[in-house]
């Protein structure tokens, strides 16, 4: 055993050198055989001290030999735990002279235990070193291309830059080449180190494994915690599930975990918890999140399971599909709620990617949406196809996707084949012919359709709808009918796709199925009808009779892949582009993670959806088996710092019965005490705590309460009454014209209407909350500092989310609106900002808009000045207005308003009522008309639209039947 070098003992240190203070030891023999001597009790009567003196005097010197002899091993203890003591136990292989041959798996399975399967490796080096044999080293991921033997030295180099794969590499070429070597060498042997699992759907070929069955043969494998893969997740309609899977044939003892869904960043968004009970090899994790968190996330992972195979990305394709909608009908924006993409978005909103065609003709729309791929059309209403845009949507359905077609006039007034059913010229109307005395209601949603699972509401009804010609394949592809049989909804399936008809519009104008939950139950099942994208269509029938001539899509380069670990890194030289329509699994040319832009990333993940590992089974196979773990060094600091903490305790006590402790009153407590401690560390020693996370404290405001104080002060002031704001410039005089003004203008209001205004308040656009004013007053000055961009932003968004700005220019005087004019400094100033603003178009005040008649009837707005022209938005160019629908768009409330008649000028009067300012040209009346287009710009502000409403309300009376 002496004779053995230090690497080939089963006991090893992390530090040696430490050992040298075992020579200490006999120096500590002196030093602790001196003890104090046992104090005497001695009476205090002087006759009974002379009666016991003694004529020779006695100190001891030396303590108890089985003390000293404690505490000796007790430091060497120490010094053992200080060097680190390891178990080293005897690696297995088998005994041979001959070189030895290594194959090593280097699949995803093996990386959860990696540093267990090395240091197994390491062993089988060691021995192989003790009997001076040569080593030949076969990594399954990478097999050499020589057989050239290694000095263990170099293996033990070599399997410390070995690293596992994020795939599932193939082992035939390691073990065909391992079983050369025996064949050419008889005194060769062989060690497996495997990780046990094999992918069904690429399983290892037995004539592979023959090998193992040679009596020189050996496997390693087993004896540590099965792996754990992620596969198929589905981003259902209510929850996001993965599967959660461990090899066929292992264990059956229970299991569980939990599933983490992170985002891009990295970021938690939920965790979902599993359980595999005994004798169950696959479960599902589910996350019952938002749609829109489960949207965000882009990696699955189990928690502690470092493996690839434990890791699903999830690209923009596997998250949610994309659907694209096109209008027949022309666009009302003044009426969105009339509009059929209205009730289509609104349903399908949260559960995919809608993108809408908002311009253009329905033609040029679904040509650009085929071009883009998207795996869902939904029209509405459109009749007429050209031939070549028809050849291009049956293309598209055979090749997997779905067409969603609603009902219309000009489908009903149309011939069109490409529906799920043949139609009658016209429609059935209420009160017409071929028609019925009262409203459909929604009757049976046959077995044959998506909607079987469905409830049939009671409250839905049908006015109108486009009949089928009854044939022998009504009945089969009719998914949902009324209460007469008549078809609603048919569909049927074409090559992958699906083609699909309601019956009815997609607004309220024909039925009120849009405004019902069912209608947005059947949309969604509709949309799960959708295969994976299709391929891009032919432009025409000849096209696709040369589709091989076509440009192929370009390929996708790696932009993040996965180690074998399931960690994020840079692509290797190894890693290749992926054709667009990839859908395979991860190889060593296409490792798992991330292709393509950023915009549109596709993810190759390490097991696809029907992918189900397997366990090898070695025994069946006649080959010699032994456990991992069985040569997997151990840790002996933890039961040597117990054996100190023991030895440390009966030292304590062998000093307290020396010393008479034992005997007095608590001492026996004393010693318990200490015993209950040291056996608390010592449970703390062998069974290491769960790692520490730091608590997230809430942010805490770093700065002084101060700006808070002022903030709430504000906010207080702000909302306690109606108020009215102006933007404080910085010049004191114009800043207190505005004030006066708009005091002024508010209590002009409270004589006259009904608005109960309060005080005017100034604003800063850097600091201040602008969302408590309706309305706000901006003087502007040229001389003023410009506002920084985040102030503009903000006003921005004030201005977007229902606030008006009033910008007054006060330059009318000069003749700015006059033709051929230069700019003066306060428009070239003005100017400056709106170019920061999304403004909408401007245009002076119509003599039929709102502001004209929000409360007085006005024909201009004066201020202080009467030359300045008034701007507000525009109006939305509107159709012809068709008998059906006279009451014309009305008129929001515009953000801004432009104006350089000096308003707050006009209306600022002093403490004792008399004006500040004089006007210009000064006309009687010139100050009451200013103070009413005041009055009219609150009202206007405050109610909306309201005026423009009032002149149609006996067409909207009849409109609802009233």
């Amino acid at each position: 055993m002496f004779g053995l070098p230090l690497s080939a003992l089963p006991l090893g240190f992390t530090t040696p050198a430490l050992l040298a203070a075992l020579l200490l030891l006999p120096a500590l023999w002196v030093l602790l055989r001196v003890v104090p001597p046992r104090p005497r009790d001695i009476s205090f009567p002087p006759t009974r001290l002379l009666f016991g003196l003694s004529p020779r005097e006695e100190t001891s010197s030396r303590s108890p030999w089985w003390l000293t002899a404690l505490r000796l091993l007790l430091a060497a203890l120490l010094v053992l735990a200080a060097a680190g003591p390891i178990w080293n136990p005897p690696p297995a292989g088998t005994k041979a002279s001959g070189p030895l041959v290594l194959v090593v798996d280097q699949g995803w399975a093996a990386a959860a235990q990696w540093q267990a399967r090395m240091s197994a490796a390491h062993a089988l080096v060691d021995s192989a070193e003790q009997q001076g044999r040569g080593i030949a080293l076969l990594p399954t991921g990478d097999v050499p291309r020589d057989t050239t033997l290694l000095t263990p030295a170099a293996t033990r180099d070599r399997l410390r830059s070995l690293a596992p794969l994020p795939y599932a590499p193939p082992r035939q070429e390691a073990l065909t080449r391992a079983a050369d070597i025996l064949a050419a060498t008889p005194e060769a042997s062989l060690v497996f180190l495997s990780d046990g699992v094999d992918a069904a759907t690429d399983a290892t070929p037995s004539s592979a494994l023959a090998v193992l069955k040679d009596e020189r043969a050996q496997v390693i494998s087993g004896g540590l915690p099965t792996p754990l893969a992620l596969a198929a997740p589905h981003n259902a309609t209510d929850a996001l599930t993965v599967k959660v899977l461990r090899p066929l044939g292992a264990a059956s003892l229970p299991r569980n975990g939990k599933v983490e869904a992170k985002d891009r960043r990295g970021l938690l968004l939920g965790e979902a918890p599993f359980s595999l009970g005994e004798g169950v090899t696959g479960t599902e994790a589910r996350f019952t999140l938002p749609v829109e968190m489960r949207n965000d996330i882009t990696r699955l992972e189990i928690a502690g399971e470092r493996s690839a195979g434990a890791v699903q990305l999830l690209d923009r394709n596997a998250r949610r599909r994309t659907v694209g909608v096109i209008s027949g009908t022309s666009t009302d924006r003044g009426q969105p709620l009339l509009a059929p993409t209205y009730y289509i978005t609104r349903a399908l909103a949260p559960y995919a990617d809608l993108r809408v065609a908002e311009t253009g003709s329905a033609t040029d729309n679904i040509n650009r949406f085929l071009d883009e791929r998207l795996p869902i059309l939904i029209l509405t209403d459109v009749g007429t196809i050209p031939e070549a845009t028809r050849a291009r949507l049956q293309h598209f359905v055979e090749q997997g996707g779905v067409l969603v077609r609603f009902s219309g006039p000009r489908l009903a007034n149309t011939r069109d084949d490409l529906l799920p059913v043949r139609l009658r010229h016209g429609g059935r109307v209420l009160g017409g012919s071929l028609s019925w005395e009262e409203p459909q209601k929604l009757g049976a949603l046959p077995a044959e359709g998506p909607f079987h699972e469905l409830h049939v509401p009671g409250d839905v009804t049908v006015r109108r709808q486009v009949l089928a010609e009854p044939d022998g394949t009504l009945r089969e592809r009719t998914w949902a009918t009324l209460a007469d049989g008549t078809p609603l909804v048919t569909g049927r399936r074409i090559g992958k796709g699906a083609l699909v008809l309601f019956h009815v519009t997609a607004d309220a104008s024909w039925s009120s199925l849009p405004l019902s939950g069912t209608f947005v139950d059947m949309l969604r099942k509709i949309i799960t009808l959708a295969d994976t994208p299709p391929a891009a269509p032919p432009e025409s029938p000849d096209a696709a009779q040369n589709t091989q001539n076509a440009p192929a899509a370009p390929p996708l380069a790696p932009r993040q892949v996965l180690d074998g670990f399931g960690a994020f890194t840079t692509p290797g030289p190894l890693a290749r582009a992926i054709p667009a329509d990839f859908r395979g699994e991860a190889s060593a040319h296409h490792p798992p993670g991330f292709y393509g832009p950023p915009e549109s990333l596709v993810a190759v993940n390490t097991l696809g959806p029907d992918a189900q590992p397997v366990l090898l089974d070695f025994t069946a196979l006649g080959a010699r088996v032994e456990a991992v773990e069985s040569g997997t060094p151990q840790d002996l600091r933890g039961p040597v710092l117990l054996a100190i903490m023991l030895l440390v305790l009966l030292d304590s006590l062998a000093v307290l019965w020396l010393t008479g402790g034992l005997s007095r009153r608590g001492g026996r407590n004393v010693a318990a005490l200490f015993l209950a401690g040291l056996l608390v560390a010592g449970n703390a020693t062998l069974w290491p705590a769960a790692p520490a996370h730091a608590q997230q404290l809430p942010a805490t405001d770093t700065t002084s309460t101060k700006p808070a104080t002022e903030a709430n002060a504000f906010a207080t002031q702000a909302t306690s009454q109606t108020r009215f704001a102006y933007v404080r410039t910085g010049d004191a005089a114009v800043d207190d014209i505005s004030r006066q003004g708009l005091d002024a203008l508010g209590s002009f209001l409270r004589q006259r209407t009904a608005i109960m205004p309060g005080d005017s308040m100034g604003v800063d656009l850097e600091r201040d909350e602008l969302a408590f004013f309706p309305l706000i007053y901006w003087p502007i000055s040229p001389d003023a500092p410009p506002p920084s961009p985040q102030a503009l932003a903000r006003l921005d968004a004030y201005m977007k989310q229902g606030g008006t700005v009033v910008f007054d220019t006060r330059d009318a005087i000069e003749g700015a609106d006059q033709p051929g004019m230069p700019l003066t400094p306060a428009r070239a100033r003005l100017r400056e900002i709106l170019s920061s603003l999304d403004i909408p178009a401007l245009t002076p005040i119509p003599r039929d808009h709102v502001l004209t008649k929000a409360f007085y009837l006005l024909r201009d707005f004066p201020g202080r000045f009467t030359g300045g022209t008034t701007w507000v938005e525009a109006l939305p160019e509107t159709l012809e207005e068709a008998e059906d629908r006279p009451a014309r768009a009305g008129d929001g409330v515009s953000p801004i308003i432009i104006t350089s008649n000096d308003l707050a000028g006009a209306w600022a009067v002093g403490e004792d009522g008399v004006p500040l300012l004089p006007l210009t040209p000064g006309a009687p009346r010139q100050r009451e008309m200013a103070f009413r287009a005041g009055a009219n710009m609150a009202m206007y502000v405050l109610t909306g639209n309201y005026k423009a409403d009032q002149v149609h309300v006996p067409s909207l009376l009849k409109r609802l039947g009233q």
